[in-house]
């Protein structure tokens, strides 16, 4: 019911900036809750930033003063500014919302991931 398009990764060299973007359509009564997760090769996938509707953040300690979230309601996107990235932070970021939907009569709330874009950070 909801599909989430990322975009805006890339290549890039330590010490510069992506701005990530996740677009998301389809069939929802709301998109609650949305955030950004990173896979890092070998590695589990973890958290990297979330916004609520009511605007607070939430950001892993790695990236706090680096990264920043924001979203635009009207447009159901959400984006992460990175600036001073780092090698490590080279992964695939993934976008998630947790919107309400009706499959059938009944509202249910669910969780939707993106399918991922590619960020490299060369040192």
């Amino acid at each position: 019911q909801v599909q989430l398009v990322e975009s805006g990764g890339g290549l890039v060299q330590a010490g510069g900036s992506l701005r990530l973007s996740c677009a998301a359509s389809g069939s929802f009564f709301s998109i609650n809750g949305m955030g950004w997760y990173r896979q890092a090769p070998g590695k589990q996938r973890e958290l990297v930033a979330t916004l609520t509707t009511d605007s607070n953040t939430n950001y892993a300690d790695s990236v706090k003063g680096r990264f920043t979230i924001s979203r635009d309601n009207a447009k159901n996107t959400v984006y992460l500014q990175m600036n001073s990235l780092k090698p490590e932070d080279t992964g695939v970021y993934y976008c998630n919302c947790n919107a309400d939907v009706y499959p059938g009569l009944l509202r249910r709330r669910y969780d939707y991931w993106g399918q991922g874009t590619q960020v490299i950070v060369s040192s």
